[in-house]
């Protein structure tokens, strides 16, 4: 299948029997979502014991999740579901896949791979421009090399390095969240303001320098457990953040500029979370214009270890009642031309990104304008009037 393809649940949804998928469904029907997981070739709702992903995602063990899924009612076939999800083509009367996340704070963490960490510094130097990108890149790598790979942030060495390049003038906050202590974490979107699978993406149409950022993304309850994961993309203005790290905000959330799915996967016996630091996931953009762009991500390349950024993230100094969805940062930094020489990468309207692992399945989404893709209209409120409506909202609270 290509990207341009139906979205079909044999490219888009892990084939493994025992994973314990997760997410949420818009039915027509109830004018509002629903909590699904997956049971064979089916879909079944959730709802009535767990309204909200967030609750569910919090207190349900693995095998409670096996129990409800047995018994749960059917809301559709996997593949008429996965079908219905491309956003321009969905029938508005027939349940198509949402994000799977709804009430959880929503957050990413930045340069936690050594091979975007210089192209974050490079931005910086060449202050948005990419035409300045191609000198920023040959100056800082001709002092420090073409990465810093083995280098374990917070470490002695890290320390040393930071001592050379500060003396050299070359010294940066990206490398300071790089290689120090403390890893950057930023808020991405607002709850419930994420994408799901087949639905577009935007990108703000001032920017000039855009790309798609996919990730790992790791779903973590209220005591800072990681309980499940799932992929994700973190679209990205790069001109609009090189001019400035204090833009980050306006760089990183626009709208529909945050795509997470197609499902969650419950960690559990037969997918543990030394299976998550072993997964490799694929990404390929293929434009209008012919261009293609294919790049293999390898989770174990992260300089930062995933427990470690749970930590950071919640604590007894940060406390998220509804969980956490955390994005782990990315490699993907492309640099291929897609005009003149030297132009670099930027993303270009009619763009379709996919993003894939064989354990999680494959995320897909094309990329508009951020004004061009569906206005966001259903938020915290709306969902739990929809809930109330449905004799659904007291189920939802914490057990």
């Amino acid at each position: 299948m290509t990207s341009r393809a139906k979205l079909s649940a044999h490219e888009c949804v892990p084939r493994d029997a025992r994973a314990l998928l997760i997410g949420r469904v818009w039915v027509p029907a109830e004018q509002g979502p629903s909590v699904v997981a997956v049971r064979g070739d089916d879909v079944v709702d959730l709802t009535p014991s767990y309204p909200t992903a967030s609750q569910l995602l919090n207190v349900a063990a693995p095998d409670e999740l096996r129990a409800a899924i047995k018994v749960a009612p059917v809301v559709g076939r996997l593949g008429d579901i996965v079908a219905n999800s491309r956003e321009g083509e969905r029938d508005t009367s027939r349940p198509w896949l949402l994000a799977p996340c709804d009430l959880q704070v929503v957050k990413a963490s930045g340069v936690t791979f050594v091979a975007s960490l210089l192209e974050r510094v490079i931005e910086e130097r060449a202050r948005g421009n990419p035409a300045l990108a191609d000198g920023a890149r040959r100056e800082i790598q001709a002092i420090i090399g073409p990465d810093l790979r083995g280098v374990r942030p917070g470490s002695p060495e890290a320390a040393r390095i930071k001592d050379v390049l500060v003396a050299r003038g070359m010294w940066s906050q990206y490398l300071e969240v790089g290689i120090g202590p403390d890893a950057e974490l930023f808020a991405k979107c607002p709850p419930m303001a994420a994408v799901g699978l087949g639905a577009r993406v935007g990108i703000h149409p001032a920017s000039v320098w855009s790309n798609p950022e996919p990730e790992l993304v790791l779903v973590i309850n209220h005591g800072g457990v990681i309980v499940g994961v799932t992929l994700g993309n973190d679209v990205n203005l790069r001109d609009v953040e090189g001019r400035s790290a204090l833009l980050l905000g306006r760089a990183k959330d626009n709208n529909a500029s945050c795509a997470v799915g197609p499902f969650v996967r419950v960690l559990d016996d037969a997918f543990t979370l030394d299976s998550a630091r072993r997964l490799s996931f694929e990404t390929m953009v293929e434009g209008l214009d012919g261009f293609r762009v294919k790049h293999t991500t390898h989770v174990a390349e992260i300089s930062r270890d995933l427990a470690d950024l749970a930590a950071q993230a919640i604590s007894r100094y940060h406390q998220y009642p509804d969980g956490m969805i955390l994005f782990i940062g990315t490699m993907f930094a492309p640099v291929d031309d897609r005009g003149a020489p030297g132009s670099g990468f930027t993303h270009k309207t009619g763009d379709v990104v996919s993003i894939g692992a064989p354990e999680l399945g494959t995320l897909v989404n094309e990329v508009v304008a951020c004004d061009e893709a569906e206005p966001w209209s259903f938020g915290t409120g709306a969902l739990m009037a929809n809930l109330a409506r449905r004799g659904l909202l007291a189920k939802g609270a914490p057990r």
